[in-house]
C-alpha cells in the first residue's frame, strides 16, 4: 500500500510504503501487525493532533498460496514531535499496524472476505474527538449463487491502539456494498451504504439505506432506506451465458463484443463537523437518470442491478450522472436529490463521485465522459460501434455552499482524456479501473484524486494473433511461443502496459 505526502499543498509528492509490505526489512515492519501480500481500497482521515490513519484490505497470503484472506487493517501515522508539533510534520511518522477483521483465509474467495472499506476520525473537538471509525463489507461465500454481504463497523477510542470487536449495521437487509462514514458537528456517526436488488436476499429495490449512532459509535439504529433509484451498473453476458460485470477477451468476451472495465453505482456520503447545530449528512451517487433508457440492441445493459441473475438481465441501456441530496439526520427527511452537472445537456455518462464538507464548503469530483467521441447510452462508455475502444474519461468538480446546496459549473481537472478499457488485469485478458476517485477539503481549500491511464502503453497481443477482435485495448507486453503450443507469461510488465496511475489536482 503506498502513502503519497505532500507538505506544499499537492504541488509535489513524496512516496513510500505503509510498512507491512512482502519483503520489508525497515526498522518499522515490527511494528506492522498485518498480514499482506496484496492491499486494496485504500481509505485516509486525519484526527486534529497531527494523526493519520490510512486503512484498508489485503488480499493475497505472502507465503504465496491460493488463499485470500480478505483481511481489513488500519495504520497510523503521527507527527514526530507530538500533537503541538509543526503541523507540517503531521502524519509523518509510521506508528503500527493492526488488523481490525480477518478473512478465513480460503482460496478463491470462498469463506468469508472482507472487502470495500471507509474511514473517518471525529475531528469536532466534543466528547468523541478524536475517536476512528472504520467500515466494509464482509462477503461470505463464492457459490454459484453468489455472495451474502454484510457491513461491519468498528472504532478506536485510543487513537487508533486498539479497535473494538466488529459489528453488523445490516442486519435486516443484505447484499449490501460501499459503505461511507460521516461524522456530523455534534459527534453522531452515520454509516450509509448501497442495497443491491437481489432475489436471493429477496430484496426487489436498489437504495441507498444508513444507520445512525449517538453515542460515538458504541451503537447503531437498524437500517434505514433513504432513497431508491435505477442503477447504472454496466452489465452483459458472457458466452457461457452467465452474467458479466466486465467485458474483455478468452474467458471474459461477452456476446456483445465490447470491451469494458467493471462499475455500478456507488454511494458516498459526509458531514460538515464544524456545524454542530444540525445533523446534515451529505450524499452523492451515480445511477442512471430516469427517462434516459434505450434499447441497446445487443446484451448489453446498464439499468439493472449486476448482482441480479442473468434471466433478470435487460438489454437495455442508459445515461448516468451525479445526484446530490442532504439527510437530516435528526429527522429521517432528505432534500430531493438533483443533478450536480446535469449530462444530457452536453452528453456523456457521469461515474465514481466523492463529496467532502468542511466549514459550509462543499467540493465533489467524478469522472466524465462528455469528450467521448463514441458516446451513446446503448454502449458502455469508450466503445464505438464497430466494438473499438476511445480514450472516453477525464475527472471533473464542482464546489457549492450548504448555505443554498448550489453547486458551481462543472471544472476538468484532467488535462488528457484517458481510454478506462485497456486489458491490463487477469493476465492482460480484461479492463479494471481502481475503483474510486477521492476528494478532500479544509474550507474552501480542497484536493481531489482519480485514476488515469493517459500513460498506457499501447500493444498487441500474440494470443490474439495481434488483436483480432479490433478493439484497441490490447497493452504492452512480452511472451514467448511455447513448443507445446499457445505463449509463456509476459516477461515486460514494467515497459508501461500496466501503467494506470494516480493523478491528482487542487479542485474548486
Amino acid at each position: 500500500m503506498g502513502y503519497y505526502r505532500s507538505e506544499d499543498g499537492g504541488a509535489s509528492f513524496t512516496s513510500s510504503l505503509i510498512p507491512g509490505y512482502p519483503g520489508d526489512t525497515s526498522p518499522y515492519a515490527a511494528s506492522a501487525h498485518v498480514r499482506t501480500a496484496f492491499s486494496g481500497d485504500p481509505v485516509v482521515a486525519w484526527d486534529n493532533h497531527g494523526r493519520l490513519f490510512a486503512g484498508s484490505e489485503s488480499s493475497g497470503d505472502p507465503e504465496g498460496t491460493a488463499k485470500t484472506f480478505g483481511d481489513v487493517w488500519v495504520a497510523t501515522y503521527e507527527n514526530p514531535n507530538g500533537p503541538d508539533g509543526a503541523t507540517t510534520d503531521d502524519g509523518k511518522e509510521f506508528v503500527r499496524s493492526l488488523d481490525v477483521a480477518e478473512g478465513s483465509a480460503a482460496p478463491n474467495l470462498l469463506g468469508k472476505f472482507h472487502d470495500k472499506t471507509a474511514i473517518e476520525v471525529d475531528r469536532t473537538g466534543g466528547s468523541c474527538d478524536g475517536n476512528v471509525y472504520f467500515a466494509w463489507a464482509r462477503f461470505t461465500g463464492n457459490t454459484p449463487n453468489g455472495y451474502n454481504s454484510s457491513i461491519y463497523f468498528v472504532r478506536s477510542t485510543d487513537h487508533g491502539q486498539t479497535f473494538s470487536s466488529p459489528m453488523k449495521l445490516s442486519q435486516t437487509v443484505h447484499d449490501i456494498q460501499f459503505p461511507d462514514i460521516a461524522v456530523t458537528g455534534d459527534g453522531h456517526v452515520y454509516v450509509t451504504y448501497r442495497q443491491f436488488a437481489d432475489v436471493r436476499s429477496h430484496s426487489a429495490v436498489d437504495a441507498i439505506d444508513y444507520n445512525a449512532s449517538t453515542d460515538c459509535g458504541a451503537s447503531f439504529s437498524p437500517p434505514n432506506v433513504i432513497q431508491t433509484f435505477e442503477p447504472y451498473d454496466p452489465t452483459d453476458l458472457y458466452d457461457s451465458g452467465d452474467i458479466a460485470g466486465l467485458c474483455g477477451d478468452f474467458a471474459v468476451h461477452c456476446q456483445s463484443g465490447y470491451t469494458f472495465m467493471r462499475g455500478g453505482t456507488q454511494v458516498r456520503s459526509t458531514a460538515d463537523q464544524h456545524d454542530s447545530s444540525h445533523d446534515y449528512v451529505y450524499v452523492v451517487y451515480d445511477p442512471s437518470i430516469l427517462g434516459t433508457e434505450v434499447a441497446s440492441g445487443t446484451t448489453y445493459g446498464s439499468v439493472t442491478s449486476e448482482d441480479l441473475p442473468a434471466q433478470y438481465h435487460q438489454d437495455v441501456g442508459s445515461q448516468s450522472g451525479i445526484y446530490f441530496f442532504r439527510l437530516d439526520g435528526a429527522t429521517g427527511e432528505h432534500t430531493t436529490p438533483v443533478l450536480i452537472d446535469d449530462p444530457r445537456t452536453h452528453g456523456g455518462l457521469q461515474r465514481f463521485p466523492d463529496i467532502s464538507v468542511d466549514d459550509g464548503s462543499m467540493h465533489a469530483i467524478w469522472w466524465d465522459s462528455r469528450n467521448d467521441p463514441c458516446y451513446d447510452p446503448g454502449r458502455p462508455l469508450g466503445n464505438c460501434a464497430d466494438r473499438s475502444t476511445v480514450p472516453s474519461l477525464d475527472a471533473f468538480a464542482s464546489a457549492g455552499s450548504t448555505a443554498t446546496l448550489s453547486w458551481s459549473p462543472a471544472t476538468r481537472l484532467s488535462t488528457v482524456s484517458s481510454n478506462p478499457n485497456w486489458e491490463q488485469f487477469g493476465g492482460r485478458t480484461f479492463p479494471f479501473g481502481g475503483d474510486y476517485l477521492y476528494i478532500s477539503s479544509v474550507g474552501a481549500f480542497s484536493y481531489g484524486v482519480w485514476t488515469d491511464w493517459r500513460d498506457v502503453v499501447a500493444g498487441s497481443d500474440p494470443r490474439e494473433g495481434g488483436d483480432d477482435d479490433a478493439d484497441g485495448a490490447d497493452v504492452m507486453q512480452c511472451r514467448a511461443p511455447l513448443p507445446t503450443g499457445g505463449y509463456g507469461p509476459d516477461t515486460c510488465p514494467w515497459a508501461g502496459g500496466l501503467d494506470q496511475n494516480i493523478y491528482g489536482d487542487t479542485t474548486p
